[in-house]
């Protein structure tokens, strides 16, 4: 393996894992990391701060002549943010079944528990600028006069100045 060189174009990790992760996914939860990636785009930011699909449940056939019946979404939910997920699980089953193509989910079970957020990167804290500082800065940007891009300008001078220690 060592000596193999990839001869193909170049293909986003993401999608690699994907790859690999999807078959297991579907097996131990029929759930595909499309429908995790895509969650905050299905139940909006609000809701997706506190809430996960975890499973799809499917009921059990016990013959292939049997009809076809929806499965149940089961999503992780903290507390407070439970009531709001019930309230909408009419629209949200509808818009999870738009995503997959087809109507798969019959209804939607909620299991309260943490579910843990990734938050963004932490933004340092910018000291405030010195009246010498401030003044540079206005007189590098007092020739520009499009009052916009001044304005733009200053507040990106300010941030790198004040980031510097």
């Amino acid at each position: 393996m060592a000596g193999k060189r990839w001869a193909g174009n170049p293909v986003p990790v993401s999608d690699l894992a994907s790859a690999i992760l999807d078959p297991v996914l579907r097996k131990r939860t029929g759930i595909s990391v499309g429908l995790v990636q895509s969650w905050e785009e299905i139940v909006g930011p609000r809701l997706a701060q506190n809430s996960r699909p975890e499973k799809i449940q499917w009921p059990r056939r016990m013959h292939e002549d049997d009809p076809f019946e929806p499965a149940v979404l089961i999503v992780a939910c903290s507390g407070p943010a439970a009531l709001h997920l019930q309230h909408e699980t009419g629209e949200i089953i509808g818009r999870v079944n738009s995503y997959l193509g087809f109507n798969a989910i019959g209804r939607i079970r909620i299991v309260q528990k943490p579910v843990a957020r990734a938050d963004g990167p932490v933004r340092p804290r910018l000291r405030k600028l010195s009246d010498a500082e401030q003044s540079k800065l206005s007189g590098v940007v007092q020739h520009i006069e499009d009052a916009g891009l001044k304005a733009s300008l200053e507040k990106l001078g300010a941030t790198i100045l004040a980031s510097r220690k």
